[in-house]
C-alpha cells in the first residue's frame, strides 16, 4: 500500500522485511568477532614461520658461524636468521627465536660481533600488529555502541524500542473484510461509510465548510462486531491503516506509554491520510483520579498524551481514530468530548431483520439442506449477539460432520441453537428418580404458568434433561423483539419464576420441598426490587427512583459507600418487595390449582419422554394425546476399557461446592 508522498511504508508485520533484519544483525555481529579472530590467526602464524632454539642451541650456531643477523627485542627476545638452513624433525629452520635468560652480556656481544652477525635492536612496542591489539578493544566498544544506536533509531529490537508503538500496519496484502461480510448494524455502516467517504475525498464535503471527523467509538456490548467493523473500514477505505490494543500501550515503565502514543501518531501523520483504530480503549482511557493509587500513574500519562495528540496545539489533519469498547461508563469525560471523538457509533446487539443477514453471511460457505429456513433461526435467536450466531453456525457444522452427513439440516441447528442458548446436555449424570420426578413437576410448574397467564411469551421448550448448570429447563421465546416490558409482563415473570416452588408444594406438600427453586426466588427477588426502586411501579412508593440502602459504588472513579435512603424508605422498600412477591407466589398458586390436570399430563410427559417441543406442548394445552414417542437408538461409539468405580457419595445441596440444584430458566 502506497502512501500520498509515493513512497512505501514498510511493513513491521512482512516476514521477508523481518528475516533481512535479523540477517543484517546476524551479519553485523558475526563481522565484529571475525576481524579480531582473524588478527590473531595472523599473528599467530607470523609466529609459527619463526622456530624457537634454546639459548645453548644458539650459542651453537653462533660459534659455528650461522647465523647471519639477530634483531634484538625488548632486551631479552632474538629473532634471527641463519646462514644455512638446519633440519629439525623433518623441518628445514631458516628463521628462529630465542629468549635470552638475562639482557645483552658483553661476552655474547663480543662473540657476535667477531663472527660479523648484523645486530639490530628496537624498543618494546613497536610494529603494526601490536598497534592493532592495542586498538581491538577499542575497536569492539565503538562497533557495540554503533550497533545499540542504529537499533534505537529503527526500533528493530525490543530491548531498546520500549518507547516505540506496537500498531500493526494493514497492507494491501492482508485479507480484507468488507462491509458486505458485516450485516445486522446498518445504521454503524453508514456512519463509517461517510468517514470512508470522507478519506477517499474530502472536498466533497470541505466545499460546504466541513472538516473531517478526528474520532470515531466504537460502543456496544462483547460480540456485537465493533473490531469487525473496524477491520471493514480497513478493508473499504483503501488507506494506511494502523490497529492496536490499548493494553499495548501500558508497560511497568513509566513515560512508556505517552512515547508510544506520540509515535504511534508520528507514523499516523506520515501516512496521512489514515486510521488509527485502538480496540478496547478502556485500558488506557479510563477515568482520571481513579481507583486508590493516586493520579500520577503511567496509564493516566498515557490518556494525557492522547488528548494532546487528538486535540492539541499541532495539527494531525488527515488522521481518524478509530476506537472500540464496551465500558463507556469508565471512559474519562475529555476523551468522548466532541473534537476528540466526535462521532459516538452505538453497536447493540441485531434484531430479528439484523439477526437473519448474520445468519445468512455466515452459511454461505457451509452446504445447506433445503430444509434450513434462516429466518426460522433468526425468529429464534432473540438476545443473541453476532459472535453468538456465528457459534451456533459452527455448532451446526460440527454436529453435522460428527454424523457423517453431506449437509447441514435443520435439526442440526435446532440442536446446536440449544447448545449455545441453554447449555450442553449432561446426559451422563445420574439422577435418582425421586430427583427426576420432582424436576419433572418443577418444569411442569413454569411451564403451565406460561401458558394461562396472559401476556406470556410463547413455550418454546420444556426438557428434564440436565443441561449446563441446571437440571431441567422451561423456556420461553418472545414472538417479536420486545424493548420494553409493561408491568402486567413483568408480573407475570415474576409468577413463571415462582411456578416451579408451587408446584413442588402442591404435589409432594410444603415439606418436601427442595433447593430447586433457589436460583428462581434469587431472580424474582432481585426483578421486584428493581420494579420498587428503579421502575417506579410501587403504589406505597409510586414514582420514584431509589438506591440501595448502604452499597458501594465504583464507575471508574473512586471506591465509595453511599447511603441514598433513610431508615424508614429502606424499610418501605423492603416491604413493598415482600407484599409483591407474596403476591406473585399466591396468584402462581391459584392457576396451578385451577390447571391441576394440565399439570400432572405435563410431569407424566416430562417423565416419559423428558424433552417437550412447542407442539408437544400445545396438544397437551389442547387435551389431546401426543403421538407415539420414538426412541432413538444412541450413537455407536467405540468400545473403550471400564473405568474403575469411584466411591458413591451423597450428593451436596446447592452452596456446598457441589452441583448446583435445578435452576430452571
Amino acid at each position: 500500500m502506497r502512501g500520498e508522498n509515493g513512497g512505501t511504508p514498510p511493513d513491521r508485520n512482512d516476514p521477508s522485511g523481518r528475516t533481512n533484519r535479523i540477517l543484517r544483525t546476524a551479519s553485523f555481529w558475526a563481522l565484529l568477532i571475525l576481524i579480531p579472530v582473524a588478527i590473531l590467526q595472523l599473528m599467530d602464524s607470523g609466529r609459527r614461520q619463526q622456530e624457537t632454539l634454546d639459548y645453548t642451541e644458539f650459542r651453537a650456531e653462533v660459534a659455528a658461524g650461522n647465523v647471519s643477523s639477530i634483531d634484538i627485542r625488548e632486551g631479552v627476545r632474538i629473532e634471527g636468521e641463519l646462514k644455512r638452513s638446519i633440519q629439525r624433525d623433518q623441518v628445514s629452520i631458516e628463521r628462529f627465536q630465542t629468549l635470552l635468560p638475562t639482557e645483552m652480556t658483553e661476552e655474547l656481544d663480543g662473540e657476535l660481533r667477531a663472527q660479523g652477525v648484523e645486530i639490530t635492536a628496537r624498543p618494546a612496542g613497536n610494529g603494526w600488529i601490536t598497534v592493532l591489539v592495542q586498538l581491538l578493544p577499542w575497536v569492539l566498544i565503538i562497533g557495540l555502541w554503533l550497533f545499540v544506536f542504529r537499533q534505537m533509531q529503527a526500533g528493530g529490537s525490543r530491548a531498546f524500542s520500549f518507547g516505540k508503538s506496537k500498531a500493526r500496519l494493514l497492507t494491501g496484502d492482508t485479507p480484507k473484510v468488507t462491509f458486505a461480510d458485516v450485516a445486522g448494524c446498518d445504521e454503524a455502516k453508514e456512519e463509517l461509510q461517510e468517514i470512508i467517504e470522507f478519506l477517499k475525498d474530502p472536498q466533497k464535503f470541505s466545499r460546504l465548510g466541513g472538516r473531517l471527523p478526528k474520532g470515531a467509538l466504537l460502543i456496544g456490548p462483547p460480540g456485537t462486531g465493533k473490531t469487525l467493523l473496524a477491520r471493514a473500514v480497513a478493508g473499504e477505505a483503501g488507506r494506511p491503516f494502523f490497529s492496536m490494543s490499548g493494553s499495548d500501550f501500558v508497560e511497568m515503565f513509566v513515560g512508556v506509554g505517552a512515547s508510544r502514543v506520540r509515535d504511534l501518531f508520528e507514523q499516523g501523520k506520515a501516512h496521512a491520510p489514515c486510521i488509527i483504530f485502538i480496540d478496547e480503549i478502556d485500558a488506557v482511557g479510563r477515568h482520571r483520579g481513579a481507583g486508590l493509587g493516586g493520579g500520577h500513574d503511567e496509564r493516566e500519562q498515557t490518556l494525557n498524551q492522547l488528548l494532546v495528540e487528538m486535540d492539541g496545539f499541532e495539527s494531525n489533519e488527515g488522521v481518524i481514530l478509530l476506537a472500540a469498547t464496551n465500558r463507556p461508563d469508565v471512559l474519562d469525560p475529555a476523551l468522548l468530548r466532541p473534537g476528540r471523538f466526535d462521532r459516538q457509533i452505538v453497536v447493540g446487539n441485531p434484531d430479528v431483520k439484523g439477526r437473519e443477514g448474520i445468519f445468512r453471511v455466515h452459511v454461505q460457505d457451509i452446504p445447506l439442506a433445503e430444509d434450513v429456513d434462516v429466518a426460522v433461526l433468526a425468529k429464534g435467536t432473540p438476545g443473541l449477539s453476532g459472535a453468538d450466531i456465528e457459534n451456533v453456525v459452527n455448532e451446526a457444522a460440527l454436529l453435522a460432520a460428527r454424523g457423517d452427513q453431506d449437509r447441514v439440516y435443520m435439526d442440526d441447528f435446532e440442536r446446536a441453537k440449544d447448545k449455545v442458548m441453554l447449555g450442553t446436555e449432561r446426559r451422563s449424570l445420574v439422577i435418582s428418580d425421586e430427583e427426576r420426578r420432582v424436576t419433572a413437576y418443577h418444569e411442569a410448574g413454569h411451564a403451565v404458568i406460561a401458558l394461562r397467564v396472559p401476556g406470556m411469551d410463547p413455550l418454546h421448550k420444556v426438557t428434564i434433561v440436565p443441561r449446563g448448570q441446571a437440571l431441567g429447563l422451561a423456556v420461553s421465546l418472545p414472538d417479536q423483539d420486545r424493548h420494553m416490558a409493561t408491568r402486567d409482563r413483568l408480573e407475570g415473570r415474576l409468577k413463571m419464576l415462582f411456578g416451579g416452588r408451587v408446584a413442588e408444594e402442591l404435589v409432594f406438600g410444603p415439606q418436601k420441598i427442595t433447593t430447586g427453586a433457589g436460583n428462581d426466588i434469587e431472580r424474582a427477588t432481585d426483578l421486584a426490587r428493581r420494579m420498587v426502586t428503579q421502575f417506579g411501579m410501587s403504589s406505597a412508593l409510586g414514582p420514584m427512583a431509589i438506591g440501595e440502602p448502604d452499597h458501594e459504588v465504583f464507575l471508574g472513579r473512586d471506591i465509595s459507600h453511599r447511603r441514598e435512603t433513610s431508615e424508614k424508605t429502606a424499610e418501605l422498600v423492603d416491604s413493598e418487595i415482600k407484599r409483591i412477591l407474596e403476591s406473585a407466589y399466591d396468584a402462581a398458586k391459584q392457576t396451578l390449582e385451577e390447571h391441576r390436570p394440565l399439570l400432572e399430563s405435563m410431569a407424566e410427559s416430562l417423565l416419559e419422554r423428558e424433552t417437550l417441543d412447542s407442539t408437544d406442548i400445545g396438544l397437551l394445552e389442547a387435551g389431546r394425546p401426543l403421538p407415539p414417542h420414538v426412541i432413538e437408538p444412541p450413537p455407536v461409539t467405540p468400545e473403550l476399557p471400564a473405568p474403575e468405580p469411584a466411591p458413591a457419595r451423597e450428593r451436596p445441596l446447592e452452596g456446598t461446592g457441589g452441583e448446583p440444584a435445578p435452576a430452571p430458566a
